[in-house]
Parts: structure tokens; C-alpha cells; sequence
């Protein structure tokens, strides 16, 4: 996104990486969609279902950036801005001697999302298939199957009485064990949008 010369490009691809939406549903967002700190999917592509996703202030600037030409936010097409991205990788790749950045797709925002999202939940597939909008819960199980994230992580915290153990939890850390008397919490580190 840092190597993005169009302010278009870029808020594509910050749309992309926030809300973990398929490249033709951010194509097809209108004025009207983005609204507080929302974004709705109205017309959502084959096995997704609509619904809305909040998003950061940052991504909400750079859509009101983009000239106000047309009733879609991005009047454009699928393989015009995927010509455009193509350009915009292979110089970042170039600049940054990183023949990997070549990899990176479209649909690689919303693999890395929902690999998060799964991690971040610790695999609670019902969570992931609303926040992902699938049809079906088997389009979702293959982001639960593919994580196996390092122990390092993970944040780590200790409680000695109950209502710390309260607090600990109701910060969304899973209980482990307890080791003489102390009792031993960790919860995924989170994911920055």
C-alpha cells in the first residue's frame, strides 16, 4: 500500500485488507455505504451474504478522498484495477528487492483476514463465518484448518485470586493452568488494521 501512487489504489487495497471483503464487493461500494465507522456489503459476490463491517477512521478519510464523480466510490473494473495493482507490486517489488511481494493478490487480503480472525478466535468457526459473511460453514473451515501460529504469539498474564481471574478473562485471555497457586492465562496477540 506504501508504494501506491493513486489515492484509488490505496484506499482499494487499505478497503481490502480492513474488511476482508472479495475485490468485486468493494467495486460495487456506493457513496451511501460507508457510514460512521461502518462499511455495508450490499451486493455481495456468490456465497458471501451482505452485511457490514466496522472500519477505521484512516480507511474513512481516504475513501472521502477519492473524487465524488459517480454513484460507486471506485468506478472502475476488475481487470483495470488489477492491471493497475500489478504495476503497483512489481515496482514495489523491484524498489524493495522482494521477489515475494510478486505473490500477493487480491484475494490474499482476505486469506490473511480470515487466518486472523481464526487464530484471533482460536478457531471458533462461527465467528469467523459471520465475520467473513460466508454462505456456508464449509467455505469457512479452511482458514480454521490452515492456522498454527508459534507460542511466542501469544500474550501471557497471571492471576492469584478469583477476581483477578474474572478480570483476566473478561479481557477475552484463555485459562491454561495453574502452577503453585497462580493461575497461568494467554490469549492470541492481536492483528493491526
Amino acid at each position: 500500500m506504501a508504494s501506491c501512487q493513486s489515492k484509488r489504489m490505496a484506499a482499494f487495497l487499505q478497503t481490502l485488507k480492513e474488511t476482508f471483503a472479495d475485490p468485486e464487493e468493494i467495486l460495487r461500494l456506493r457513496r451511501i455505504d460507508p457510514s460512521n465507522n461502518l462499511i455495508t456489503i450490499n451486493h455481495p459476490v456468490k456465497g458471501h451474504l451482505p452485511g457490514q463491517i466496522e472500519v477505521s477512521n484512516k480507511l474513512l478519510a481516504m475513501l472521502n478522498c477519492i473524487p465524488k464523480t459517480r454513484e460507486r466510490i471506485l468506478p472502475t473494473n476488475y481487470s483495470s484495477i488489477y492491471t493497475c495493482f500489478d504495476r503497483v507490486r512489481k515496482r514495489a517489488a523491484r524498489t524493495l528487492q522482494n521477489p515475494r511481494l510478486l505473490k500477493i493478490s487480491f484475494k490474499s487480503f482476505r486469506h490473511w483476514g480470515g487466518s486472523m480472525l481464526a487464530h484471533y478466535t482460536n478457531g471458533n468457526v462461527l465467528t469467523v463465518k459471520k465475520l467473513l459473511r460466508h454462505k456456508r460453514v464449509e467455505n469457512t473451515m479452511k482458514y480454521i484448518s490452515m492456522v498454527h501460529f508459534k507460542n511466542d504469539e501469544f500474550e501471557v498474564t497471571t492471576a492469584t485470586t478469583v477476581e483477578e481471574a474474572k478480570q483476566v478473562l473478561s479481557a477475552g485471555f484463555e485459562y491454561i493452568t495453574e502452577k503453585d497457586g497462580i493461575m497461568l492465562f494467554r490469549k492470541p496477540k492481536r492483528f493491526g488494521v
